[in-house]
């Protein structure tokens, strides 16, 4: 049944609501803290068991990936009913219940370039969240240029053979499958790449995690020594990878951008207006003392509004068909310098409480603020150097040329 006008919008409306009401769980309607996310895969351990119903549920109506086709395990929704059920989810503060990089990235890149059996094999699974896949891009020579990659897939007749390294490879030890880049030929660049998929747990896979500043690790180097993929593994045609690599970086920095890096909820953070209250003082009024301090806060407030209803036109332009690859590049460029900012404001505000690390002389939450300060450093970085972001910018929107 189709939902086309107003009053069929509205008796939709009134199914999921109906629907949501019946099945998900109470404790899905309340904030979600970092180790309650679920990733999915094979090593998913649910902290909370509503968390498992509330996925599977969730997976067998097709609706982690609402507007996926039916036949490859999504919601088959049009872009309206999408937009309805992410209002009524809002409405009783239901938790996502996935998050997934097949989900935010691969998943569409296949749905537009894979065939048949592949989009019926590893679809409906992302859906249901029993597979977490990882991205093999980055390598240690071949980061903002990215096309420079060496990782070597050779064809050995009846399946390809990998040798390589991949690095900033996120989370890729906890991962199940890789959606990866490699170099078919050798006497080209961009034309030389292909798309490959396989198991993580294939012979020759190494991982090895890669500690950061903020304490965290999710990045790994990640080295491939004579993986064997089958054959029918392989996304589009021999040579024909940077195709798909584009658009999924499309993706990819649409999500980053939309998921506004390290959001404080749920972490103990509150925001630099908060802060700015409780540790530098109000006036009677209530406002932040430090008028300076106030100023920019009010700036950055303002400019987060802005960019979250620019990300959702672009969003809404994308699901009405129109082309928003440049977009992408834009937005993931704001969307860095704003995260950035945001815990500049915090930590400036947090005074010498934004020096704590580690034990109990310190709030949580300051401590939290400092080390998501240091990682926010990385995010012009990850996913599209901000660098690499401005030239497509000038290049593709306003079409300045190279300085000869």
């Amino acid at each position: 049944m189709a939902y086309d006008s107003p009053a069929e919008l509205e008796a939709f409306r009134a199914e999921v609501r109906e629907w949501l009401e019946k099945n998900c769980p109470p404790s899905m309607r309340t904030p979600m803290t970092e180790d309650e996310v679920v990733w999915g895969g094979r090593r998913e351990k649910f902290k909370n068991p509503d968390s498992k119903v509330w996925l599977e549920r969730m997976g067998e109506k097709g609706w982690t990936a609402p507007t996926w086709p039916k036949e490859y395990g999504g919601g088959g929704l049009t872009r309206d009913q999408a937009k309805v059920l992410e209002q009524e989810m809002a409405r009783i503060h239901a938790r996502p219940p996935l998050f997934s990089f097949g989900l935010w990235m691969f998943g569409p890149a296949l749905i537009e370039f894979g065939n048949e059996e592949q989009k019926k094999r590893f679809l409906p699974d992302i859906v249901m969240g029993r597979t977490r896949w990882c991205q093999g891009y980055s390598e240690p020579g071949a980061g903002s240029d990215l096309a420079g990659l060496q990782t070597k897939c050779e064809d050995k007749g009846d399946h390809y053979l990998i040798n390589g390294q991949k690095v900033w490879t996120s989370y890729a030890d906890q991962a199940d499958w890789i959606f990866c880049l490699v170099r078919t030929d050798t006497s080209k660049k961009h034309e030389g790449i292909s798309f490959i998929l396989f198991d993580m747990e294939s012979e020759g896979v190494e991982t090895r995690p890669i500690k950061l500043i903020s304490g965290s690790s999710p990045f790994c180097e990640t080295f491939f020594n004579d993986v064997k993929v089958p054959k029918d593994q392989l996304v589009g045609e021999v040579n024909g990878g940077w195709k798909i690599a584009k658009r999924l970086l499309q993706h990819e920095r649409s999500s980053i951008s939309a998921g506004g890096f390290g959001s404080t909820r749920g972490s103990g953070m509150l925001g630099p207006e908060e802060y700015a209250k409780i540790h530098v003082g109000t006036d009677k009024d209530g406002k932040v003392l430090d008028g300076d301090l106030r100023g920019r806060i009010a700036d950055h407030m303002m400019y987060a509004k802005a960019f979250n209803l620019t990300v959702k036109r672009s969003g809404e332009q994308a699901k009405a068909g129109q082309e928003v690859g440049h977009t992408a590049s834009i937005i993931k460029y704001a969307a860095a310098k704003m995260n950035q900012d945001k815990f500049e404001l915090m930590i400036e505000a947090l005074g010498t409480e934004g020096l704590g690390w580690e034990g109990e002389g310190f709030d949580k939450g300051a401590k939290m603020a400092t080390r998501g300060w240091l990682r926010s450093k990385g995010n012009s970085i990850e996913g599209g150097t901000s660098e690499i972001n401005l030239n497509v910018v000038a290049k593709r929107v306003l079409g300045l040329r190279d300085h000869q």
